[in-house]
């Protein structure tokens, strides 16, 4: 891939993946340095980046291993020594603006905060499995060969995952 292949890349999906990386990491200001950190990664390996594949698929590759590299380096530090996570939590999804009466729009925030609450406390696997099929509409089929797991495997993690959320949002 060339570097004006991966301008068009980064224009065509890099809102996605910066929102998959605010959505991962629950912080603007994580979701900036692992947005910056992907794209970085992205322009090193330019060469491995094959344009007629699936760019988007990758970047989400590269993004998922440094976040989950930087998860490792953090619970490795806070066995040292406790550190307070610096950030603030906000809200990712406001992408729509529709024109309900304000006590729809007020349900329907109630709504969206409660499911992205919900995903937020699933285990870190089924999170994960979760937010690729949802939020970045990949196949089981992509998201496996993008986590390098069996395609049953996400299947799997995909049911226990919403039997997880209709359990807790039932009870709201």
């Amino acid at each position: 891939m060339t570097k004006q292949e991966l301008e068009v890349c980064i224009q065509t999906y890099g809102r996605d993946i910066y929102s998959f990386c605010r959505q991962l990491t629950g912080s603007r200001q994580e979701a900036d340095e692992l947005y910056q950190d992907t794209l970085l990664t992205a322009v090193e390996k330019l060469e491995r980046i094959d344009g007629r594949r699936n760019p988007k698929s990758y970047l989400l590759s590269v993004a998922i291993r440094l976040w989950r590299n930087r998860r490792r380096k953090f619970a490795w530090r806070r066995r040292i020594a406790e550190v307070l996570p610096a950030g603030e939590k906000g809200d990712v999804w406001d992408r729509e603006a529709d024109a309900f009466s304000l006590e729809e729009q007020i349900l329907a925030q109630e709504k969206k905060t409660a499911v992205r609450l919900a995903v937020s406390r699933l285990p870190e696997h089924l999170r994960l499995v979760t937010l690729l099929y949802y939020m970045e509409e990949l196949s089981t089929a992509q998201i496996a060969g993008l986590l390098r797991i069996p395609k049953g495997t996400v299947s799997s993690r995909l049911y226990q995952a919403r039997k997880r959320l209709r359990r807790e949002l039932e009870k709201l």
